[in-house]
């Protein structure tokens, strides 16, 4: 039995920031000025009460309605998200019983960002292919809005929030059809993308609600998110293309035997500089950052679901996949549709 994607669906929440919206609260950012740097029209936005494990049971039930899921067979959960309903209990539980899953279906949540979704694909083939489990439920359910101070316009302008539902299942094939997986750490650069107050080692105080101004004139907190934006452009341009080089070598593979390739939809200005520096035609470098900004894990399952929609996967196309960012933390694969 071999591992790969049968469907994915999404959630966006009803409520978006425009650019329009974030020229009125920062007047030295244009509209122009803005899209000129992110590329990004428009971001969802969740409403403040709203939470993680409904955003999760948004998508999944999409999932479930558009494609016709027998809710019985799903047999394990996996749960990408930093921004948790709770420290516990596991959020993927919650989500197991609004859904009205078996009580005999595995469920977890794993904290990682940007390459999230790649790890999962990681953990639901390795799940699939021992035979531990059949039809796995893989989730992106991020609110990064949660974390970000409203005078914070470097990271305002970046970040929607979205949440995915993957249905990743078996079936017999002579090669994979998910993987090989390349994947790298480096704890080091933590603190360049980080929320400094609000777990063990920070907890919140009366301190952490203070708010200072940087040198660019963006407001926040010590419990709201940060993101040194020069260092992590220095760490992507420094580990993806070589990721993609030893991915290719590990699948015996090379560029032009890759239908399409989607990276992690950080920014326009990152991802022009990724596809020149990796040499990808525009034709196959598929981009949905556009429409919903930086949303995290969900960005690679988002712009395959734009792809789907938009019919350019045919049966047998090699879809390359790449995550990176907060961690430091990055993964690839290459899936078979």
């Amino acid at each position: 039995m071999k591992a790969y994607i049968a469907a994915v669906s999404s959630y966006l929440p009803e409520n978006t920031l425009t650019n329009e919206d974030l020229a009125l609260e920062f007047p030295s950012w244009s509209v122009d000025k803005i899209f000129s740097k992110t590329g990004i029209h428009t971001r969802h936005i969740c409403h403040a009460d709203q939470t993680i494990s409904e955003m999760s049971v948004a998508a999944a039930e999409s999932l479930i309605s558009e494609h016709a899921i027998d809710k019985s067979t799903i047999d394990y959960v996996l749960l990408c998200t930093q921004s948790p309903d709770y420290f516990l209990p596991t959020t993927a539980c919650l989500v197991q019983s609004e859904l009205g899953l078996s009580t005999s279906c595995g469920a977890l949540d794993f904290n990682l960002g940007c390459s999230g979704y790649v790890y999962g694909l990681s953990l639901a083939k390795g799940l699939i292919e021992t035979g531990q489990a059949s039809n796995i439920l893989l989730i992106t359910s991020e609110a990064y809005s949660k974390h970000i101070a409203a005078g914070d316009k470097s990271v305002r302008t970046l970040f929607g929030d979205a949440a995915t539902a993957t249905l990743i299942k078996g079936k017999e094939s002579s090669h994979d059809l998910i993987g090989p997986f390349v994947f790298g750490t480096d704890g080091n650069g933590g603190d360049n993308l980080i929320v400094p107050d609000g777990g063990s080692k920070n907890p919140i105080t009366d301190a952490s609600s203070v708010l200072t101004e940087d040198t660019s004139g963006n407001v926040r907190a010590s419990k709201n998110l940060y993101m040194n934006g020069a260092e992590i452009l220095l760490f992507t341009m420094k580990t993806v293309p070589s990721s993609v080089d030893t991915l290719l070598e590990k699948a015996n593979l090379n560029k032009d035997d890759i239908d399409y390739v989607i990276f992690h939809q950080a920014n326009k200005f990152m991802l022009d500089k990724l596809r020149s520096k990796t040499g990808f035609s525009e034709e196959r470098f598929l981009t949905s950052y556009e429409r919903y900004g930086n949303t995290v894990s969900s960005t690679i399952p988002l712009g395959i679901k734009k792809a789907i929609a938009e019919q350019k996967f045919k049966a047998g196309d090699r879809i390359l996949l790449v995550g990176f960012g907060v961690g430091y933390s990055w993964a690839g694969t290459i899936i078979e549709w």
